[in-house]
């Protein structure tokens, strides 16, 4: 199978290389990623005479088209998708996630290639922390930020692509991802490297905010069983049953690394800020067959926390950087908030 996979250099859609090329070894790969700040080229490095890789914008028709006409099925991981970002600047989440999105989907429909579109558990806005509720493929969407609302945007225009045009695409919602390789700037690997380099942690907030975590071979895993045996024109939706507090998050990460579980600060709260995510995966187990392998949220952070302090070299490099840029962050939301 020729796979087009956007977005293949960042942090889902790497391990979806890695992992495509560990379980699937004749699959012929082509990355096409913007190679901004969140992607980084050494990812691929193990697998580089394996892969062919461009550079350049999903956006881009003129580099788009050649690329999907010669694939068997794309699969779109190409997203500008940090919330504090968004919140800064909504611009590049408008062109990547909206045109970008609408880029692929002229481009599928002129060669008649399959798409899949990975998109966020966030277009469904946030759940109460005492709301015995998960999101289902029947949820209406309720984004918060610019990051969640383009995302949602991208979801309506493959939905549209595929009643209007008869576009052969499926859709996943998936959950928060973790496991190696995701940049220092999200929230569990930002934490594991504070914690590493000697920075206390800090937690929005009250800390109580809850995310659904699903480890990132887990999302992959469903991604390919949803390419393979799912019905065009559907939805479904990838979680792994780990609701977790963000507090807890932390001080598990603290405790990991033989520091008190109090180590940490709270900060102001980032505005918009979700309480809780939760998915529901009934339809694509009981449907496509899927499950999740990493079950033990505690375990899968556990080998997380071993590959970032393993792996310095690979994110080092732009950790002073990262952190330069959220306490220019909490500068403004402490002005703000006072």
């Amino acid at each position: 199978m020729r796979v087009l996979v956007t977005g293949g250099a960042g942090f889902i859609g790497a391990n979806f290389v890695l992992r495509t090329l560990e379980i699937r070894p004749d699959a012929s790969i082509t990355v096409l990623d913007k190679f901004t700040y969140a992607a980084n080229p050494s990812t691929l490095t193990p697998v580089a005479d394996r892969v062919h890789v461009v550079r350049g914008d999903i956006a881009d028709a003129a580099v788009v088209d050649p690329l999907v006409a010669a694939a068997d099925v794309v699969v779109n991981f190409a997203a500008e998708s940090h919330n504090d970002n968004s919140l800064a600047d909504p611009s590049s989440f408008v062109q990547t996630n909206l045109v970008g999105t609408y880029t692929l989907l002229e481009s599928v429909r002129r060669h008649g290639v399959r798409l899949h579109h990975v998109s966020t558990d966030e277009v469904y806005g946030d759940l109460d922390l005492d709301d015995p509720a998960r999101f289902t493929e029947e949820t209406a969407y309720n984004p918060s930020s610019p990051y969640s609302s383009t995302k949602a945007g991208s979801d309506l225009l493959v939905r549209a692509w595929v009643r209007s045009f008869g576009v052969v695409a499926t859709i996943s919602n998936c959950s928060n991802n973790y496991g190696p390789y995701q940049h220092v700037e999200k929230f569990i690997p930002r934490q594991i490297t504070n914690v590493l380099t000697g920075i206390r942690p800090k937690l929005y907030g009250d800390g109580r905010n809850v995310r659904d975590w699903i480890h990132v071979d887990d999302h992959n895993d469903a991604v390919w069983t949803i390419i393979e045996r799912g019905q065009p024109g559907e939805t479904y939706l990838i979680g792994a049953d780990g609701e977790v507090d963000n507090r807890t998050v932390v001080e598990s990460i603290l405790e990991s690394l033989g520091r008190p579980r109090n180590a940490f600060d709270f900060v102001t709260d980032r505005p918009g800020h979700d309480r809780r995510y939760a998915i529901d995966s009934t339809r694509l187990r009981t449907e496509l067959g899927w499950s999740p392998r990493f079950t033990d949220f505690a375990s899968g952070l556990a080998a997380t926390i071993d590959w970032y302090r393993s792996h310095s070299d690979w994110w080092a490099p732009v950790k002073d950087g990262v952190e330069a840029s959220y306490a220019q962050t909490q500068n403004i939301l402490d002005r703000e908030g006072s």
